[in-house]
């Protein structure tokens, strides 16, 4: 079993052993101009923590201001630029910055630039990562991802949007 095979299964190992993941391993979901490449889906850590790396295209708005009910976001930026939008406030993060967002928290996340971004996120426990699997399924079935949709899968895994933000 290649290491892309056991990245996708979703039970913990029986006997845990050590997960290398190389520069060209790992799941790779494209989500319009953001490719996000599956470092830890949660299988080799008893689904307490999962990793992505995302390339955010240049101009690439993300999602919606959304809160998770269960999980803790981190995003560490690797290059680039990415916007950060807390509440009402408006963070720069550049290369070296490390942005965490506990349950509950309303935030996005933009590349407003002329550079593409490269970011690692975590996701503490994994629940989310199924919710970019969903939403690449819904375009590769040639469905187009409309606000409900995206609003849909997100209550799935406990996650909504921040509607009482303007």
């Amino acid at each position: 079993m290649t290491m892309t095979e056991k990245a996708k299964t979703r039970e913990p190992q029986a006997d845990p052993a050590v997960s290398v993941v190389g520069p060209h391993d790992g799941e790779t979901i494209v989500l319009g101009a953001t490719r996000m490449r599956v470092l830890e889906d949660g299988s080799h850590t008893g689904h307490r923590l999962a990793i992505a790396e995302s390339v955010l295209a240049p101009h690439t708005q993300g999602p919606p201001q959304h809160r998770h009910g269960q999980h803790d976001e981190g995003f560490y930026v690797l290059s680039g630029t990415v916007r950060f939008t807390v509440g009402y406030e408006d963070y720069n993060a550049a290369a070296g910055t490390l942005v965490m967002v506990p349950p509950g928290t309303p935030h996005t996340f933009a590349n407003l630039t002329d550079q593409p971004a490269v970011m690692l996120s975590t996701f503490t426990p994994d629940l989310y990562v199924q919710y970019f699997r969903d939403l690449h399924e819904v375009l590769a079935s040639g469905q187009p991802l409309t606000p409900q949709a995206n609003v849909a899968t997100m209550s799935r895994y406990a996650t909504q949007p921040a509607t009482d933000l303007a």
